[in-house]
């Protein structure tokens, strides 16, 4: 999927594409390396050069992610005397060793800007200005060696260290977060840089589906180019799927959407793509201003304010109102122009108000963005598994799920499990008898039941499935399953956990774009299981010669008499999945010649 999912990220409007590297897919065992199939870090850099974008390597080799153990292999906790992320010669030795042997390898195939290549920047290590203080002066010795030991391997393009306030001036300190207007480098020389714009929040087992609004990240890019801003990135712009054991604790779900511009199956995830790529180019027709002009400011008092960029040829400005409430009008040049509270009005030049971020005019929305939408313009095909599952109420009190954790000071040194105390509560009548199992002995079985139970055995819970025609994404539905683990064809597709839901917390109003986002602000898949897309509404529906594409449809010149729309709310909302026969018996006599090509056109809400 690289080239289509590069692909669609450049037509978005970016400009480069960030990856990290991550060390224990790379070198699972000691020395023993893999760069094969999927793990073809050289092919995806070159795949990305071919579409002529630029690349960002974050090698860290820590890269949190909500990637299990963080990124480090497992074989490094069992090295005598290491310590993570620390002045530690054992952990150093090791991290510089897997550094030098990516940096190596990039040099080997040109791939640094310096040689002609794509990469312009690199990363070392990864947000451990969270954590540093818990490291005491050994964190501080750590982070100056990060920073020296990168900069030895003369990679001739700048390295960053994000969420590092204290990083030393010889890499450039950056900004992870929702909003990054306000950060400001600790070098005076340096780009002010985001390296990660949370497009949205992962997803825990049992957990709430978070979403963030199209216009509220588009605000935040825009206010952050208004502000001196250089370089952002979108974490994630396609976040897809955490495949076999790959999802870090605690319970990170298997699908890894994150309500990315690019879904988890690689399709537009409209508005947020669309919103997107009108600012961008935007941004893009200024972006001469932006790098060589002088900047001036007017603050107008109630969080609303202007910034000037000017050259000989070409003045931009920007008009900001981070006000949660009240629209301004700001007047410039004897010119009023509206600003709406939450947003950000770029104008390219100075005499015309072309483009406003947050709530953009389209064609295709016809009310305010409420809900989450995941558009389909390609055909992801679902398959449903049905079989036997794990019961789930007895056994959940006596374990836990064995991913291993991502974050966190000295997080290799917490222990899996039940951290105690361990009591079973019982009733006998009106008494309430309490029985402690904390001194027990406890110990996790090494294995699976189904091993010992052969469900490897073609004649045991297994299932087969004709795979529908072309390449496009194929989705597996298991539903019909409790928790457990699914492979097709050998290949690991992750866990699976669909018995294990949300029960409230979720809202039947539509979220307010405006005001500062968290993970908790605008939520949805309340009562459902964890990793299902129910059908919350239908956009558009017409059978008939339909005009447009995906998020643009319109009405043909002939379609059918009876209320497709209605019939196919009645029929889908609230399922996971339905299905309509696209015929006249069905959806009822159209006005369409013998010779018109009729189709059924859904656009579907999830």
């Amino acid at each position: 999927m690289w080239p289509d999912l590069i692909k669609k990220a450049k037509e978005g409007g970016l400009d480069a594409i960030e990856t990290y590297v991550f060390w224990n897919a790379h070198e699972p065992l000691r020395r023993q390396y893999d760069f094969t199939g999927n793990l073809d870090l050289i092919r995806f850099i070159k795949t990305v050069q071919d579409q002529g974008l630029y690349a960002v390597l974050r090698i860290g080799p820590y890269v949190c992610a909500e990637w299990n153990y963080g990124g480090f292999p497992v074989w490094l906790h069992n090295m005598p005397g290491i310590e993570f992320r620390t002045a530690n010669k054992v952990f150093m030795n090791e991290m510089q060793n897997f550094t030098s042997l990516i940096v190596d390898m990039m040099k080997k195939e040109k791939l640094f800007a310096s040689q002609g290549g794509p990469i312009i920047l690199a990363q070392i290590e990864n947000e451990y200005g969270n954590v540093i203080s818990s490291y005491g002066d050994a964190g501080k010795a750590y982070m100056n060696w990060c920073a020296n030991m990168a900069n030895s391997l003369d990679i001739g393009v700048p390295w960053i260290m994000c969420q590092q306030n204290d990083a030393p001036t010889s890499v450039i300190n950056t900004c992870n977060g929702w909003y990054c207007d306000q950060f400001t480098p600790n070098n005076p020389n340096s780009p002010k840089m985001w390296t990660e714009n949370w497009t949205g929040w992962f997803k825990n087992w049992g957990g709430k589906d978070p979403y963030r609004t199209a216009e509220d990240l588009a605000f935040s890019v825009a206010r952050f180019f208004q502000l001196g801003g250089s370089f952002q990135n979108y974490y994630m712009y396609h976040g897809g799927t955490n495949f076999g054991r790959t999802s870090g604790g605690p319970y990170i779900t298997t699908t890894y959407d994150y309500d990315a511009p690019l879904n988890e199956f690689g399709s537009l995830n409209q508005p947020k793509y669309g919103h997107l790529k009108q600012l961008h180019d935007v941004l893009h027709s200024i972006e001469k201003t932006l790098t060589y002009g002088n900047i001036s400011s007017t603050d107008y008092g109630n969080s609303v304010s202007a910034t000037i960029y000017s050259t000989n040829d070409q003045q931009t400005c920007f008009f900001g109102n981070a006000n949660t409430t009240t629209d301004a009008t700001v007047t410039y040049q004897g010119v009023k122009y509206n600003v709406p509270a939450w947003s950000v009005s770029i104008l390219p030049t100075v005499n015309t108000q072309t483009s406003k971020m947050v709530k953009v005019s389209n064609k295709a929305e016809n009310e305010p963005i409420a809900l989450k939408w995941t558009w389909m313009p390609e055909s992801v095909h679902e398959t449903l598994v049905h079989g036997k599952g794990e019961a789930l109420p007895a056994t959940f009190l006596i374990k836990r799920w064995l991913m291993m954790l991502n974050y966190g000071p000295n997080f290799d040194e917490i222990r899996t499990g039940l951290p105690g105390p361990i009591e079973i509560i019982g009733e006998k009548g009106d008494e309430s008898i309490m029985k402690d199992l904390s001194n027990h002995t406890w110990t996790y079985k090494v294995g699976l039941d189904g091993f010992n139970t052969k469900l490897f055995d073609n004649a045991h819970d297994k299932t087969t499935f004709k795979a529908p025609l072309g390449e496009e994404p194929v989705a597996v539905d298991l539903q019909g399953l409790g928790k457990g683990m699914a492979w097709v064809n050998g290949n690991s597709l992750g866990r699976y956990w669909p018995s294990y839901m949300e029960e409230d917390g979720c809202s039947a109003e539509p979220c307010d774009y405006r005001g500062s986002y968290d993970n908790s602000k605008c939520v949805t898949n309340c009562g459902q299981p964890t990793q299902r897309w129910p059908i919350s509404g239908i956009k558009f529906a017409s059978f008939g010669n339909v005009q447009g594409v995906c998020g643009a449809f319109q009405k043909g010149t002939c379609e059918a008499k009876n209320d497709v729309l209605s019939l196919l709310q009645n029929a889908c909302v609230g399922k996971e999945s339905c299905v309509v026969r696209a015929s006249e018996s069905s959806l009822g006599l159209t006005s369409c010649d013998s010779n018109t090509t009729k189709r059924l056109v859904v656009e579907a809400i999830c």
